[in-house]
């Protein structure tokens, strides 16, 4: 007897059909005078067809779960194990919008200093976004892909940065009530959308190898301290962890105080990293790949 090629032999559970067929042949024609009335019933559709049951509040947990499943599906389909993290805000201006008039109305000259900061940041991270999408490609460490949440400002710097040198990105949007579309320079196969925020940030850590945070506002500051409390609390194993703005962080938070008040230990301290510029946070990422 002669066997088909492996290429063609059915995988495993292929005996039965798939939802795609099941679905296409609930929704065929029935012969005249079949029970129009059962066949109109929104209990007779497909539960995986029944947008009305899937969106039920009691549904919470299947939506959960989905938004865990979709992406993890894709991502591994791409062949994607190794990502960078990059985190900040998205308002920080691009060079470009520096120059545009719109952008200088009504801004005081210590507003337009803080806005020409901001847009030596987004330089920055579009630079390490760059060294990171290229430089990983070398023998000695894993291929890496930059992971952003998919908005303006950082986020699109390091999306940016990823695609000048030819690389895929990836961008987790999320559903906001103003405002909330991904970035242009995402890859568009990798850039996914959710409604829940507990669900996405554990998508920015499972394939993380490193997370860089640049300035940002709360939401930035939320990312940040949820990182390093699982760390420190080892729910996720060490990575490194590279605050970018020595000057803007050590302003804005006094660790060595929450040391002082016996609220942190001083080796909590040693789980990030200050770093100035994308150079210097390229070594330290590489250096703990190398060790690995």
């Amino acid at each position: 007897m002669t066997r088909e090629p492996r290429s063609k032999r059915r995988q495993p559970g292929h005996l039965f059909p798939t939802a795609a067929e099941d679905k296409q042949h609930a929704q065929a024609g029935k012969p005249e005078g079949y029970a129009r009335e059962q066949l109109a019933s929104s209990a007779y559709r497909l539960a995986f067809d029944d947008e009305d049951f899937l969106l039920a509040e009691e549904q919470r947990g299947v939506r959960l779960m989905l938004e865990l499943n979709k992406p993890d599906f894709v991502l591994r389909r791409h062949g994607i194990e190794h990502t960078v993290v990059m985190f900040g805000s998205a308002r920080t201006p691009s060079p470009e919008q520096l120059t545009d008039p719109a952008g200088a109305v009504n801004l005081g000259p210590a507003q337009r200093e803080a806005r020409q900061r901001q847009a030596g940041y987004y330089e920055e991270a579009r630079k390490l976004a760059a060294l990171i999408t290229q430089l990983s490609m070398c023998e000695e460490c894993p291929q890496l892909h930059v992971i952003t949440g998919g908005g303006p400002g950082i986020m699109e710097a390091a999306n940016r940065g990823a695609a000048d040198v030819g690389g895929d990105s990836i961008g987790l949007n999320i559903v906001l009530p103003h405002e909330q579309t991904p970035n242009p320079w995402i890859t568009p196969a990798l850039c996914f959308q959710f409604h829940y925020f507990a669900m996405r940030k554990m998508h920015f850590l499972l394939r993380a190898r490193a997370l860089v945070v640049f300035p940002g506002g709360f939401g930035t500051l939320d990312e940040l301290f949820e990182a390093l409390t699982l760390v420190q609390t080892r729910k996720i194993a060490p990575l490194p962890i590279v605050i970018f703005g020595r000057e803007f962080w050590q302003r804005l938070l006094d660790f060595d105080y929450l040391v002082e008040q016996g609220m942190v230990s001083a080796e909590d301290i040693r789980l990030f990293h200050y770093v100035d510029s994308a150079e210097e946070a390229w070594e330290l990422i590489k250096a703990s790949l190398l060790e690995d």
